[in-house]
């Protein structure tokens, strides 16, 4: 079997685990008195809307639902009772901010015999923008830029988001009051702490605005005059664990890259292949964390240790990556470029890297491939590696050589899958 067809048997299998059809209904709550309202943000979530409303219509016939999804711009599929919303990601825009109000006014006006299902998803904070008093919707992309290449952990930027929204850390829940919420979470956070997937919009806030406002100091974020002064406000403060507004609320995370990695891991050794798990919550810059993957690779395809070929390392979690450059590209391809300088010639070693939703950073690949002889081929192209990775110009070497990955939209987002193959 060729590399690229192993890895994308890897990928397949770790997706086909996080599909919201396969784990949704073994989390159905009970029947409410009242309505049943379905909510819900991110790149997975019109694929969970679409799942929860078969499996609920199958258990219970006699019972409507209604509610609103928004998703990513092409990520949305089709529902029977369930309206889904488009929006842009992951650079929020004006159909992110009508379809955040229109959340709001479908929670509001509820009763304590009602249930909300939010169905939230990784990609939910950028899909849901609401400014709040004091700042506008440029603002809050303004922040969104910022964040964006800053390098920060998502653990970190969603902490500074859920501080300056009017929906986002638990306070969507909070507008359903006094309506029970139970939300379903397919977590593409390290740790899977659903209080920071999507920026916890149904889930309460346990971070502070001055945890906010430190991250804000530690990595220098240039942020707009208005989010400064919202952040220094006690407008910023959250709604807390503990509040009389969460009563009864519940929270399940039903999808997570353990479980997916798993997966592929089971794939792997159907194929003869052993693998090992060296993580599934991995952070840091994707540079970085390549030469680690790297270094490790080289180690046992030279000496059979600390494990013996052939084997697939295998690695999950969401690494970062600081913009310098004016390049495209994503952290999945970045880290791969990377990768391929430092194993430049180790012949025996093959990677792949891409995000189990399906893209990578804005254009419309989920990651690409990488062997001991990417570097090669690009000079032999007169292109030269280490001006892309300079440049954060990895889409453009991988799609150079033809080895760029694109499964298009897969309807879950558990975060990111790498696989290193040492023959």
């Amino acid at each position: 079997m060729r590399d690229k067809e192993f890895f994308t048997k890897l990928f397949r299998a770790a997706v086909d685990a996080a599909n919201p059809e396969r784990v949704i209904a073994s989390h159905l709550p009970p029947r409410p008195k009242g309505r049943t309202i379905v909510i819900g943000a991110g790149k997975g979530s019109a694929q969970m809307a679409s799942a929860f409303e078969k499996a609920w219509t199958a258990k219970y016939p006699d019972s409507s639902i209604e509610g609103l999804v928004v998703t990513r711009y092409g990520f949305g599929v089709a529902c029977e009772h369930i309206e889904i919303i488009e929006a842009s990601h992951p650079v929020p825009d004006a159909a992110g901010l009508v379809a955040s109000k229109r959340l709001l006014e479908t929670v509001s006006d509820l009763t304590a015999d009602d249930l909300v299902i939010a169905l939230v998803s990784g990609g939910g904070s950028a899909l849901l923008p609401s400014p709040p008093d004091g700042m506008t919707i440029e603002d809050e992309i303004a922040v969104n830029k910022v964040l964006l290449a800053s390098g920060a952990p998502i653990s970190a930027m969603n902490a500074v988001r859920k501080h300056l929204s009017a929906i986002k850390g638990g306070r969507l829940a909070a507008a359903a009051f006094p309506a029970r919420v139970y939300s379903l979470v397919v977590s593409d956070i390290p740790g899977d702490n659903p209080a920071f997937v999507a920026s916890g919009p149904t889930v309460p806030d346990e971070t502070t605005r001055e945890e906010a406002l430190a991250i804000v100091d530690r990595y220098s974020l240039d942020l707009p005059a208005a989010a400064l002064a919202h952040l220094q406000s006690h407008a910023a403060d959250a709604p807390k664990p503990g509040d009389a507004v969460f009563k009864g609320h519940e929270h399940h995370v039903i999808a997570s890259a353990g479980v997916s990695l798993e997966a592929a891991a089971k794939v792997a050794r159907e194929n003869g292949i052993e693998a090992v798990i060296l993580s599934d919550a991995i952070e840091g810059e994707a540079r970085e964390v390549a030469h680690v993957h790297a270094a490790l690779a080289k180690h046992v395809l030279a000496k059979g240790q600390p494990f013996t070929k052939p084997v697939v390392i295998l690695s999950g979690g969401e690494t970062t990556v600081t913009v310098r450059g004016k390049g495209k590209g994503g952290r999945n391809t970045e880290f791969l470029l990377s990768l391929a300088m430092d194993i430049d010639g180790a012949n025996g070693i093959s990677a792949f890297a891409a995000d189990t939703d399906g893209i990578d950073g804005s254009e419309d690949n989920a990651g690409a491939f990488a062997d001991s002889t990417t570097v090669a081929r690009l000079l032999a192209k007169g292109q030269d590696a280490s001006a892309y990775l300079n440049g954060n110009n990895a889409w453009t070497a991988f799609d150079a050589i033809g080895d760029l990955f694109v499964p298009g939209p897969t309807g879950t987002n558990v975060n990111d899958l790498r696989a290193i193959l040492v023959r």
